[in-house]
């Protein structure tokens, strides 16, 4: 197995540590060989430079991925943006000549240059793809009787052409993921619609973003599950966050939020806040004594 180099983006470093954390953690527990990617930069949020300038965005994303190919492995995603933007600008440029040209040009200025030689993975298509939930399920230490509201998010599953994930409208890796854990993925209405935080509508539209945002609250509250597992921060934020604003009107839920590293680092043997839990918005008492009381449950 290649070794990866972790892209932690700027989002989960900023806002959520605690996912940084807990994936360090899973890679050491699962003996996934990995190191820092230092001197990144943005990858670039791909909603943004990609629609105004695409040179400028190639040419951003380009340098992220030639500091990996100076190391010589591939580029460990936990962001769904993140993976968007690498993996398509990465695919752009090993397929056209002529703009990988272009965009050497300007690496040339700062001494570096795009060769196309590594992958850009995202964890949960890597930890399906090259390690499999059967076998992930064999990691597990503290299973989990939990009804998981699994959400994917909009980049990592389209466009379909280029993700080939399978299932784009009714995917089933990332459920297989969570129930590799001992947990139940329970369907839901409106599962892969987006959760409102994309293409800038969170910061430039937040009352429409959080409409969409109470749209997949109710359908995921009336289908009685104790968490949402996501992959991606910014969906974190959303449905995070998003329950905090949503609280100054009147609409509570309550439902406690993970990125999926730290759903397996708890199922590995991590303590809640080991997990970085203690660093999301939304964690109540009653979500932490029920994990304390799988743990002990397991350990027996």
């Amino acid at each position: 197995m290649k070794e990866l180099s972790l892209f932690a983006g700027c989002l989960i470093p900023n806002r959520y540590p605690g996912i940084e954390k807990s994936t360090k953690l899973v890679l050491d527990r699962l003996d996934i060989k990995w190191s820092e990617l230092k001197e990144a930069a943005c990858c670039p949020a791909p909603g943004i430079y990609r629609s105004i300038d695409k040179i400028t965005w190639l040419t951003l994303a380009s340098r992220n991925l030639a500091l990996a190919e100076e190391k010589g492995t591939d580029i460990l995603t936990i962001c769904n943006g993140c993976f968007s933007s690498l993996v398509d600008a990465n695919n752009i440029l090993k397929n056209d000549g002529v703009l990988r040209n272009e965009v050497n040009s300007h690496l040339k200025k700062i001494g570096r240059e795009y060769r196309g030689t590594i992958e850009v993975r995202h964890i949960i298509e890597f930890l399906y793809k090259d390690v499999g939930a059967e076998k992930l399920s064999r990691f597990i230490e503290k299973p989990f009787e939990i009804r998981a509201a699994v959400h994917y998010g909009c980049h990592l599953l389209k466009p379909t052409k280029d993700r080939r994930l399978g299932g784009a409208e009714c995917p089933v890796f990332f459920d297989e993921l969570v129930e590799a854990t001992g947990a139940t993925s329970v369907p839901y209405e409106g599962k892969t619609s987006c959760c409102g935080a994309g293409g800038g509508v969170r910061s430039a539209m937040l009352e429409t973003s959080l409409r969409m945002t109470e749209y997949k609250l109710e359908r995921i509250k009336k289908a009685g599950v104790d968490c949402i597992v996501d992959a991606c921060p910014f969906c974190h934020l959303q449905y995070d966050g998003g329950q905090v604003e949503l609280a100054k009107t009147g609409k509570t839920y309550n439902i406690p939020v993970l990125h999926y590293s730290q759903f397996l680092a708890l199922a590995l043997g991590a303590t809640p806040q080991e997990a970085g839990l203690n660093l999301n918005e939304v964690i109540y008492r009653g979500f932490e004594e029920k994990i304390a009381s799988i743990q002990k449950t397991s350990a027996k």
